[in-house]
């Protein structure tokens, strides 16, 4: 329980902070909206993400493990199918500048909205994750 608790806290800030970053996500109802797509992802993440891995495996064999945002872009989607109130329209990235770094602005639809916002969200669960242990 506490595991479970813990990933959906996790999933629920992280998926904030990416929403925060670029735009394209939308809770239409806000903070209510934003739990229960945070809880959705920790069950999909926990139901569905060990058969789409298992079914993307030859791929990630392949690609030595690359490919495994894949299945990070296939939640995102079943999620957007089970909770009506959360949407995906597109991703808007306006760009940042440094003095080490120049990111371009980045605007994306469709599938490739979802791509990118599953690298988003894989970067910083991945980053989290690895923070705690």
């Amino acid at each position: 329980m506490k595991r479970l608790l813990r990933h959906f806290i996790i999933d629920t800030l992280s998926l904030y902070a990416v929403s925060t970053v670029a735009d394209g996500m939308i809770f239409e109802k806000g903070i209510i909206t934003l739990v229960i797509t945070g809880f959705a992802i920790t069950a999909v993440s926990f139901l569905a993400k060990p058969v789409i891995n298992l079914l993307l495996m030859p791929l990630n064999l392949v690609t030595f493990g690359v490919f495994r945002w894949v299945s990070s872009a296939i939640v995102l989607f079943l999620v957007t199918l089970v909770v009506k109130q959360f949407k995906i329209v597109g991703f808007t990235f306006s760009g940042f500048t440094s003095a080490w770094i120049d990111i371009p602005a980045l605007n994306l639809t469709g599938l490739p909205a979802y791509i990118a916002f599953s690298l988003l969200l894989s970067f910083l669960l991945s980053f989290i994750y690895w923070l705690i242990k």
